[in-house]
Parts: C-alpha cells; structure tokens; sequence
C-alpha cells in the first residue's frame, strides 16, 4: 500500500521529536543525541519543502489521524498559519541544537542530557499544536508543551531558577484550568470540539462568549499576555541561553496562536465589535508596559525578555483589525519576531560566558571584543524595531496598512510608537557597547571572540540574517500566509 506523503508528514512532525527523545533517554550518549536533533531538524527542513508546495497546491490540509469518522479521529489540519510556525520551529530546531551542543559542552554539561530531552518533547508538543484541529487535542498538547518547558528553566539549577519555574508552573496550571472549563462550556453547548464540526455549528450565545473569554484567560496566563505576564522575565532570564531562546521564540507564541485560531476560526461567531477592540487594547498595553520595563532594566536578558511581553501585544492586534492585510502581518511579525528574538538570546548567552554576567554597564568594549555577538544584537534588534530592509519591517508596514484602511488610525499610531520604543531599548544596549569607555583595552577578554568556538558565534548571527532574509521575501511567502485564512471573518 502506497503511503501518501502528506498524511506521513504530519505524522512525522509529531512523533519524529518524541522518539528522537526516547532514543536520546536511552542511549545516554550526549553525542549522538546531538546529532539526531541536529538530523531529524535537517531531515524537516528539507521535506518541509515539497509539503509546502503540496499545501500550496491543493490548499488546506485536513487529515482525521487514524482513518476514523470525523468526530472520533484526531483531526490535524495543515494551513498558511500553521504551516509558518512549523518552518519556525524547524529553524529554530536546527539553528538552536547546533549552539546547545557547544553551550552545554562549555557550560553545563551535567544538564545537557535533560535539555536535549526536554527540548525534544517540547519540540514534539509544539507540532502537534500547530496540527491541531479539535480543542481537547489542543488541551492535552497545551499540557505536554507545560511539562517539558517548565523544567527547561530549572536546568540552570539555583534559588532563582527554581523560584521561576514555580511561578511559571503556577500560571501554566490555572491557565489550563480556565481552558479545559472553556473547553467543557464549548462542549456543553455544541456537543463536539472539532473545528471543522463547531464551524458548521451555531456557536454563539451568552455560553459562547464565556467559554472564549475563559480560554482566552487561559491561554493569555500560558502565553503571558499582560497582564498576566510576570512570570515571563524571571523564567526568560533564568533558563539557561538555548532554552531562553527557544521559549521566547516559540514556546510563549503557542498561546497567542490558539487565541487567533479559536477568535478567527471555530469560535468566530461568540463575540462582538467591542469585545475585539477591548483585546485589542490590552495587545496596547502590553506593548507600552512591556517596552518601558524593557527601558528600565540593566541586565540584558531581563531587557529582552520584557521585550518579548511587548511583541506579544502586536500579535493581538489581528483581533480588532480583522483583515487579510493584518492577517499577513501579525504572521510576518511572529516569524520575524522568533528569529530576531532567539539570535538576541543567543548572544546574550555568549555575552555572559565571556563576561560572568548579562549586566548593561560591562558591555562596555564588547564591540571590538565580541564584535559579531554585537553585530547579531544590532541586527537583531533592527527587526525587532521594525526599521528597513527587515521581516519587521514588512510585518509592522502590513500591520500600519491594514489598520489605516480599516480606518482604525489608533492602531497605527501605537504600532508606530512601539517600534520607537523598541528602538531605543535597543539603541540603550548598543550604546553601553559602543559608546562607554572600553574597559578591556588591556584585558585578556579582548581576544574572547576568537576563543568562542564557530558554533557559538554564528548561529545568532544568522538568525539575525534569517530575520533581515524575511525583509526581501515577503511578496514571495504572502501567498503562503493566506492560505486557509478564515476569510468569513477577514475583510479582504
């Protein structure tokens, strides 16, 4: 019997990582446990390549796993959106093992196994809720992606790691009771929890509303949306580099993705004009909070993780816009925002191996001492603002766009201001690197960017360029986005 490559795709992107993970628990050979994430991340990003073709050609992908009638099978669906998170995580996958592998080497070597479980579990988790396409998969999903990222911020072992993962736990697990209550009230009052099935359903009503609001709270709670965010820079900044990175990146955007999935799709009909301009202002706030505390901090991964709180609130502004235009946007600048975002961690984690610590005031000299981790920030951070010729760029000039013609100008003014924003917090790292009196002239740490192995060095360089790439490539992977976007909610 012929096996069809689309079903045996998602298949693979949801089971490679876990037995990837069993193996690498039960070989115990940190080698060759690098090399299989290295491997099955190649492997990914290769056949990712005619899947993408195959969604392009054949629009929306719908598979019920296991051959079931729909309503029993495990329905997993394939579009535009999902199909960018998967090209996210992929990337990161790669990019991420081949720096942890020279990390955990030099830095932790007696946590390095867990971290490559861990990550892939995680990895695993985080397909199969891009996959998706019923709540109570997208429940027991949630809970797995939980399990595996709390740990990761553990792995740097000490008071503060620990007391940042109870926090995060803490969040995680009422979040996921606020979900699976919104879940039982979906139920409750349709009798299914496929999307495809509430979609022809009339889901909409007083029950309706409540149960979005309770999932939303929930997930905002996992995806620390102010402002329920406070856990968010303590974990950040404690977890060790590549699990920074990859959290940040990846792991905080799951529980904005299913906001947008549950808002535009299956749930679209449950509220009204208000409640979107009510999620749209707390997408403001966040952003304003979350890049005045970016301002105020002296340590660089507390600087980058308050930046992730104010990114956030960009991705909820898809809500009240409702547009394609918009649609693109909030897509590109998730995209942009991961790779910026990881190679600014990334170089974070360099800085404080050469350094002892992340403090703003010793970066001081750091341009000609690291002078490539520096050229990763500054890139970095030129997406994150938003300025030419980047992926940010791109997904805040859609955003503007849309929201201009909405005739929603408020929007484009608070876009317009958090890139400023952004730009300075930026501006205020390179600016202790470059510009304050360089206290290493002497210092045997002059040489340290030469001593840093390859595999430290360039990976946040080319994220940074992956994220300046996506400034040129938009025209190219607009068509992508749009694929099974939910036009009846969409203004075109």
């Amino acid at each position: 019997m012929a096996i069809e490559f689309g079903p045996a795709m998602v298949t693979a992107l949801i089971f490679g990582p876990l037995l990837t993970g069993v193996l690498a628990f039960l070989l115990q050979r940190p080698a060759v446990a690098d090399y299989l994430s290295i491997l099955i991340a190649t492997v990914f990003l290769a056949l990712l390549i005619p899947f993408s073709g195959l969604v392009l050609l054949e629009g929306p992908l719908l598979y019920q796993l296991g051959g079931h009638p729909e309503g029993i099978a495990i329905p997993l669906q394939v579009d535009g959106l999902s199909l960018a998170m998967l090209w996210l995580c992929s990337i990161l996958a790669l990019v991420v093992a081949i720096y942890a592998r020279a990390w955990i080497r030099q830095q932790k070597p007696a946590a390095g196994g867990e971290y490559r479980v861990l990550w892939l579990l995680l990895w695993s988790g985080l397909n199969a809720l891009f996959l998706s396409a019923d709540l109570f998969n997208l429940y027991v999903t949630l809970e797995i992606t939980t399990l595996a990222a709390v740990p990761l911020v553990i792995l740097s072992r000490g008071a503060a790691p620990l007391d940042a993962a109870q926090r995060y736990l803490f969040f995680a697990l009422v979040g996921s009771i606020l979900f699976l209550l919104g879940v039982a009230l979906i139920y409750g009052h349709a009798g299914t929890l496929s999307f495809s099935l509430l979609a022809e359903s009339d889901v909409s009503g007083p029950a309706a509303t409540a149960a979005l609001l309770f999932m939303t709270a929930g997930l905002a709670m996992k995806a620390a949306l102010f402002p329920v965010h406070s856990w968010l820079p303590l974990a950040h900044s404690a977890a060790p580099s590549p699990a920074s990175a990859l959290l940040s990146a990846i792991v905080a955007k799951a529980g904005v993705y299913l906001i947008l999935r549950l808002w535009l799709g299956p749930l679209a009909e449950a509220w009204t004009p208000s409640l979107a301009q009510a999620m749209g202002l707390i997408g403001a706030i966040g952003i304003l909070y979350g890049s005045y505390q970016a301002l105020r901090q002296n340590r660089l991964k507390r600087v980058i993780a308050y930046s992730t709180v104010a990114q956030l609130g960009y991705l909820l502004l898809l809500i009240p816009m409702a547009s394609l235009m918009a649609w693109n946007g909030v897509i590109y600048h998730a995209l942009s925002h991961g790779l910026a975002k990881a190679a600014l961690f990334l170089a974070a984690g360099n800085l404080i191996m050469v350094l002892g610590n992340d403090r703003l005031r010793n970066l001081a000299g750091c341009d000609r001492m690291l002078s490539k981790n520096i050229m990763a920030i500054g890139i970095a951070g030129v997406s994150i603002a938003g300025l030419p010729p980047t992926g940010g760029f791109i997904a805040k000039w859609w955003m503007i766009s849309a929201a201009l013609e909405q005739g929603q100008w408020w929007w484009a003014l608070l876009i317009s201001l958090g890139g400023l924003l952004a730009a300075a917090y930026i501006f205020r790292i390179l600016r202790h690197a470059f510009f304050l009196p360089d206290p290493y002239a002497e210092s045997p740490l002059r040489e340290a960017d030469g001593k840093l192995s390859r595999a430290l060095v360039w990976p946040p360089v080319i994220l940074a360029l992956l994220a300046v790439f996506l400034g040129f490539a938009g025209e190219l992977l607009a068509p992508f986005l749009e694929i099974g976007a939910p036009n009846g909610r969409l203004q075109p």
